[in-house]
């Protein structure tokens, strides 16, 4: 679970730095869509964050409740 959320920590930040980089070069470029994309990097900034977290979370949640249930042949082992 370590390494899933370092990768998806790794991801989100160059996903992030990017938005911030494309944002910039546009605002220097006097490009009529900088708007448009600084309010798609506003909004990533908040979306992407919540989105590494929900999948984290859920990941954990079906981890501990499909990993941690006994097999049928536990079942048979119990009652012989």
């Amino acid at each position: 679970m370590k390494k899933v959320k370092q990768i998806l920590a790794v991801i989100g930040i160059l996903l992030l730095v990017a938005l911030y980089v494309i944002t910039f070069v546009l605002a220097l470029t006097d490009d009529p869509n900088t708007m448009a994309v600084f309010r798609a990097s506003l909004y990533c900034t908040f979306l992407v964050p919540v989105l590494i977290w929900a999948y984290t979370f859920i990941y954990k949640l079906l981890k501990n409740n499909y990993g941690s249930k006994p097999s049928d042949d536990d079942d048979k082992k119990a009652e012989e």
